[in-house]
């Protein structure tokens, strides 16, 4: 009798070591994917922002040129335009600082790491603001 139980004793210890050492391999497995997933997700979230640098620094490069531009039709109409002219000047002037404020909005997103819809929906919103500059621009020059 006594050899029985101290059969099933070692049975009985056996298999929980067993089923521990099961249990450690699949915590170890467990973490070790928790770990690879968040640093995949932070890595692809950085990939995502380095585009949207790379846009945001198309956008100040254009606004830049755009600026430029507005300046030199600025002497222009300053010195000798119709009353029209000047009027459409300070609405282009408005329209640049919209497109400056977009462009810093978009700035800010990166800045705060905000999801990349987000900073998506940012930078469509600025380019569509910077073309709008660019409209104006382009037609206070036929009008200088």
């Amino acid at each position: 009798m006594k050899r029985s139980r101290l059969n099933m004793f070692k049975a009985t210890s056996m298999t929980i070591s067993l089923l521990g050492i099961i249990f450690l391999i699949v915590m170890v497995g467990l973490i070790a994917y928790l770990v690879v997933w968040n640093v995949n997700d932070k890595v692809s979230h950085n990939m995502g922002n380095g585009q949207g640098y790379d846009q945001l620094s198309a956008l100040k490069s254009s606004y830049a040129s755009l600026s430029a531009q507005f300046d030199t039709i600025k002497k222009r109409i300053s010195s000798s335009g119709s009353k029209k002219a000047k009027k459409d000047m300070y609405n282009t002037q408005i329209e640049l600082v919209k497109t400056n404020s977009a462009i810093s909005d978009v700035e800010s997103a990166l800045a705060s790491n905000l999801s990349s819809d987000e900073i998506d929906n940012r930078i469509k919103i600025a380019t569509d603001q910077l073309k709008v500059a660019q409209n104006s621009v382009t037609k206070l020059a036929t009008e200088a």
